[in-house]
């Protein structure tokens, strides 16, 4: 069932892509008088086709799922001895260069346009988001050297207002790329006045921080993670925190003497003790009290852990932020083009070896990731879709021969030497551009078998 729901999410979000990017192509074909052949959704031999309009463009699905294309009238792929001579002016090498460089890039461009609808939707609708406000961190951190503590709430990076942790991240990964300093605007709790606020800046070094380091959680190696609620003990089920006399609603304050600043240290502290006695100091209606418990041993991937079977709170503090239209449909927009630029940045950096080649995703993975988002929810699946969208469309544009990207590259040579690319140097181009398309497929089915295996 799992298998067939995320094979579903798969389908629906690459058909989506692929219908909208192919139809950027269509439109701005026909618009620019360009007879389309065939608008096919998939590659290879066509399983079910309807023809529609006055030029009887045949729409076909065609047997293999990924991709899909616009098939126009193309003198090099037709013979034209055939053609009526009223469809002669309409063929695709005889418009000009600009015509075809509309139509080339018709359909990258309709990508970054579904991304910007969909997020601006998105932030239309109030997305639910961490509050960027810290856990306490170790004394040897960069964020503790900086002069945080633990409660504070970021409200700002370099002088950009933040409202949510994703958005903290973001930023901070774009300074690491760019080799530079984190300011960091902080709102604290006031000492000399309950309930007050205090507003502050420091300065994040993240020298420590390389590009590579950003395939993992970078941000805790800075020291920065989210706050957690406090120890508060939740549902008691039958188990050794039962039988210990443990009730819910009560506060753990420390175990065996060691303070427990939050929920999240005390479920790290039970998992690390099974078939250990710990002695829990803690807070029930204000009256203090002290018990012992000895969690059960649990084998969980390999690894024995302890577990007393409580529930306790988890979740970070969360933000609804939802925006007017225009303002939504501003963010959709920045959003997409930082989106696109960070994505830009990182092939650069693998370009070069400063980011590793195990970020190049292939199907299998972003299938998982759909059936994952999917099972999420609506806002987490159109959030994918939004991202990939973009992936699709930067990808496209890159200079590559056989993607969009390439041949925009053959149109700028025409451009600038005022002729056409030699038929030969097309070919040669070609085969290039094919190595590199199967070496990346490749790479990202290695990947994605890694992924799957470990």
């Amino acid at each position: 069932m799992n298998f067939l729901h995320t094979l579903l999410a798969f389908a629906v979000a690459l058909g989506t892509l692929v219908i909208v990017h192919e139809l950027g192509h269509y439109w701005a074909a026909r618009l620019c008088g360009v007879k389309v052949l065939r608008f096919s959704v998939g590659m290879g031999r066509v399983i079910y086709s309807r023809r529609f309009g006055r030029d009887q463009t045949e729409w076909a699905l065609s047997i293999l799922p990924l991709g899909g294309y616009v098939k126009m009238l193309d003198a090099r792929e037709q013979d034209l001895s055939t053609i009526a001579p009223q469809d002669l002016t309409r063929e695709f090498t005889r418009q000009s260069v600009w015509r075809r460089i509309a139509i080339v890039i018709a359909g990258p461009l309709a990508n970054f346009i579904l991304a910007i609808l969909l997020f601006a939707g998105l932030f239309m609708h109030g997305v639910p988001e961490p509050l960027p406000k810290l856990r306490s961190m170790a004394l040897q951190s960069a964020a503790y050297q900086a002069g945080l503590r633990g409660g504070e709430t970021i409200t700002a990076v370099n002088g950009v207002a933040v409202q949510t942790w994703p958005e903290v991240r973001w930023k901070l990964m774009s300074l690491v790329l760019e080799k530079a300093t984190a300011q960091l605007d902080v709102e604290r709790g006031d000492p000399n006045q309950p309930g007050g606020k205090l507003l502050d800046s420091v300065n994040l070094s993240l020298a420590q921080i390389s590009s590579k380091d950003l395939d993992g959680d970078f941000m805790a190696t800075l020291g920065l993670s989210l706050a957690r609620p406090p120890a508060l003990i939740g549902k008691v089920m039958d188990g050794p925190a039962q039988r210990a006399g443990l009730q819910e609603g009560d506060l753990i304050v420390d175990v065996d003497g060691v303070p427990v600043k939050d929920g999240l240290a005390l479920v790290a502290l039970v998992r690390a003790s099974p078939n250990k006695t710990l002695i829990l100091h803690g807070l029930r209606a204000q009256q203090e009290f002290r018990l012992s418990v000895t969690p059960e041993a649990l084998q969980e991937n390999a690894q024995t852990i302890g577990r007393i079977k409580v529930e306790v709170p988890l979740a970070p503090e969360m933000i609804v932020i939802s925006d007017g239209p225009w303002q939504a449909l501003v963010k959709g927009g920045q959003k997409t083009w930082d989106t696109s630029t960070m994505t830009l940045k990182m092939i650069g950096k693998m370009i070069v070896g400063q980011v590793s080649w195990k970020n190049i995703t292939g199907p299998i993975t972003i299938a998982d990731y759909a059936g994952q988002s999917a099972k999420i929810g609506l806002v987490s699946y159109l959030s994918f879709i939004a991202f990939i969208s973009i992936s699709l469309g930067v990808m496209n544009l890159l200079p590559i021969p056989v993607l969009d990207g390439g041949h925009l590259l053959y149109y700028s040579l025409e451009i600038l030497t005022g002729r056409p690319v030699s038929e030969r140097f097309g070919e040669i181009a070609q085969r290039a551009g094919m190595g590199i398309l199967m070496t990346l497929m490749l790479v990202a089915a290695f990947n994605d078998i890694v992924r799957l295996m470990f």
